[in-house]
């Protein structure tokens, strides 16, 4: 796709973070945006934002785990500008980190349902009307790196991901007959507010086998500043849709960072290879601590208790590679 103007973008997580830089980047593009966010105080900020540029944007507060409240949010796209959107960005994103081995069912239960289910939502509600409505489109689902490797504080959330990537190359294959195009972006750290969606899991999901409280949200929030501005990463993200890829990694040499994420899942099949994964590891964590010198992007982590085990739940060993 290489022109934007006049058609319809929804957007999940639109009214903050990604989603929001998202859609500034497209709604400056000439774009019809729908920002669909769960938090009816980031819509009003966003919709203060948006009014300010005479843009055309629609606010929709959407549970996207809620499959009756997106079809309403479909019904109400097509009401608002009169058909479904050809742009569908599955953005919105949850994460808590602790140990893989003090996780909970409700920790998986709500990640995977916001980071997986809430892709398979957008997908199953909005692709028929989108084939049906035969103008073609393009499709974005937000995964992660954590989605080409696990991590010992991020077994839900890399599991979730590692899903999406799957799902997406699936629907990229799929829907090419329709002309809609296909893509995940995957990206590092991105500088959004994804620290206070704690604060939203439900009541019923509350129960985490992590640590979890200010301090190691505050944590969180100052590590997440050091992430990719998001509108920059918007502006990557509408050149990966004009270039048509599958697969869009915001980093200055994508197809390298890749290769050895992937190198380990061939060194992960015999032996010599986990050992020499072994040795690769230790000599990456050098290079890295030489390219940083005395920065420490994990400084204070331990001092909040961040990763940790729930402090209740005994049999976790704090191993963590982080001081």
């Amino acid at each position: 796709m290489k022109e934007f103007a006049g058609k319809i973008l929804f957007i999940t997580g639109g009214a903050s973070g990604a989603g929001l830089g998202q859609a500034k980047v497209f709604s400056e593009a000439g774009c019809k945006v729908v920002i669909a966010d769960i938090r009816q105080d980031h819509l009003d900020t966003a919709m203060a934002y948006f009014r300010g540029k005479n843009a055309q944007v629609h606010p929709i507060k959407l549970d996207i785990t809620d499959r009756q409240a997106y079809t309403a949010a479909a019904d109400e796209v097509e009401k608002v500008f009169g058909g479904p959107p050809q742009l569908l960005f599955n953005t919105a994103g949850v994460n808590t980190f602790g140990p893989a081995e003090a996780s909970t069912f409700e920790d998986y239960e709500w990640v995977i349902g916001i980071n997986l289910f809430g892709v398979i939502n957008g997908l199953v509600t909005f692709v028929p009307r989108m084939i049906q409505a035969g103008k073609g489109g393009h499709i974005v689902s937000t995964s992660s790196m954590s989605g080409f490797m696990g991590g010992p504080t991020v077994a839900p959330y890399a599991a979730a991901k590692a899903a999406v990537n799957s799902l997406m190359e699936s629907y990229y294959i799929s829907l090419k007959p329709y002309n809609i195009g296909v893509s995940c972006l995957c990206p590092g750290g991105i500088a959004t507010n994804i620290h206070e969606a704690t604060y939203m899991r439900p009541e019923h999901l509350k129960n985490t086998g992590y640590l979890v409280n200010e301090q190691t949200i505050e944590f969180e929030r100052n590590f997440n500043a050091r992430g990719i501005d998001p509108v920059e990463l918007a502006k990557l993200l509408k050149k990966g849709i004009e270039n048509e890829v599958l697969y869009i990694l915001p980093f200055p040499e994508p197809d390298k960072m890749l290769r050895e994420h992937l190198e380990h899942l061939i060194n992960y099949t015999t032996l010599e290879g986990m050992e020499r994964q072994d040795e690769l590891n230790r000599h990456r964590r050098e290079e890295m601590r030489k390219r940083m010198g005395n920065i420490n992007p994990m400084q204070g982590a331990a001092e909040a208790g961040w990763g940790k085990a729930r402090e209740d739940i005994t049999w976790v060993k704090d191993t963590r590679p982080f001081a």
